[in-house]
């Protein structure tokens, strides 16, 4: 039986034909996948430039799903979720793009720092920290450490943070030897809150040698040696910071005048507190400069005189509620009292003006703070009250 090549040359064309018409079908498709993809883009762009969020959500995972391979809708979808406070699905979404082996390099330490911020975002500390670990040696090296610095300073985890500190300093961008300082007053903190004293002021006169011009571990340190009875000490370690005419002076005024009286150096203190306070006029500085001068003056007559005096002359440098109120209370003695509302008054009026407000956030207390409790800043509290800034 002889084969027919006649079918030979029908089929030809035949396949031919068929292979084109499916040809131009997948170019086709392709084209609408690509027509659909930059549509469902653009339509979540302009979503989320009118704060639509829900719906820039839907149009970039409609997006994803029409081309899964293009990374940076992935980018943009995980960063739609935390800010939304979806962190589970932005978690999803960074550690897709994690799991996938055709990813470059750079884009592998993006979704890893995205990752690490989703657990930050979320409070999820301990994975935070693993995933900043992970970016030792990338270019998000230096935005991982600050992150795991503030890790470290919300677990109070001293000695930690003060390693990362160290890290970044020596890169020689950021000086952090004042934030060192404070790391280890906190550390010594927590050794008088356990019960030795002793190691805490060890730490701190530790901390003076390498830091000598910071204010808090001198203030700390004066304070624990006039607790622990060294008055002479706590003198010593205090009267550095009047004399050197420190910001920060004030907050120490009172523990100078204490430890002075106790040790018989009230002389001493009272020529540099007037010195201080000649410089740089504050009410603290002024209300330890009349106790210690009420304690050395024979008759308190002639005492109360002088201090009245003396709030008078800082009223004509400048105006303060509080020192009219301490003048006004004064200058009544030996004559009838105050009315009992007018007294009232003037302790509501005084009481706000006398806290202390951070300069970053506003956060206002009665007590001087190095770490604010509302922003998390350092140093972020002038040494004066708020009547005086």
């Amino acid at each position: 039986m002889e084969f027919d090549f006649t079918w030979i040359l029908l089929g030809l064309p035949i396949a031919f034909a068929l292979g084109w018409i499916a040809s131009r079908l997948d170019l086709r498709q392709m084209r609408l996948a690509n027509r659909q993809a930059p549509r469902a883009y653009f339509k979540g762009l302009n979503y989320l430039l009118n704060e639509q969020q829900d719906q820039a959500i839907d149009a970039f995972i409609e997006a994803v799903q029409n081309d899964p391979d293009t990374s940076e809708l992935h980018f943009a979808l995980g960063n739609l979720f935390r800010r939304r406070g979806e962190y589970d699905r932005a978690v999803r979404v960074h550690e897709h793009l994690l799991s996938r082996a055709d990813l470059s390099n750079a884009d592998r330490q993006r979704a890893q720092h995205g990752l690490a911020l989703d657990y930050l975002k979320a409070g999820l500390l301990d994975r935070a920290e693993e995933a900043l670990r992970k970016l030792e040696g990338t270019s998000y090296e230096g935005q991982a450490r600050m992150a795991r610095m503030a890790i470290y300073e919300r677990s109070r985890e001293w000695p930690e943070a003060a390693a990362v500190a160290l890290l970044l300093e020596k890169t020689g961008e950021v000086d952090f030897s004042v934030r060192m300082a404070h790391y280890q007053c906190e550390q010594a903190r927590e050794w008088v809150q356990k019960g030795d004293p002793t190691a805490a002021i060890e730490l701190l006169q530790a901390t003076l040698q390498s830091h000598p011009h910071a204010a808090r571990p001198r203030i700390l340190l004066g304070q624990l040696q006039l607790n622990q009875g060294q008055s002479r000490a706590a003198f010593d370690t205090l009267a550095l910071l009047f004399e050197r005419q420190d910001n920060a002076a004030p907050l120490a005024a009172a523990s100078l005048v204490k430890a002075a009286l106790g040790c018989g150096m009230g002389t001493d203190a009272q020529r540099l507190l007037e010195a201080h306070y000649q410089k740089l006029p504050c009410i603290d500085v002024l209300n330890a400069i009349t106790e210690i001068h009420q304690t050395g003056t024979a008759t308190h007559t002639t005492a109360d005189s002088e201090a009245l005096d003396r709030y008078l002359g800082h009223l004509q440098k400048q105006p303060s509620l509080m020192a009219a109120s301490r003048w006004l209370t004064g200058a009544r003695q030996g004559q009838p009292a105050l009315p009992e509302p007018v007294q009232k008054a003037l302790e509501h009026a005084t009481k706000p003006l006398a806290r202390y407000r951070c300069a970053a956030c506003g956060f206002e207390a009665k007590e001087h703070f190095w770490h604010c409790p509302g922003c998390q800043a350092w140093d972020s509290y002038p040494p004066k009250r708020v009547e005086e800034i």
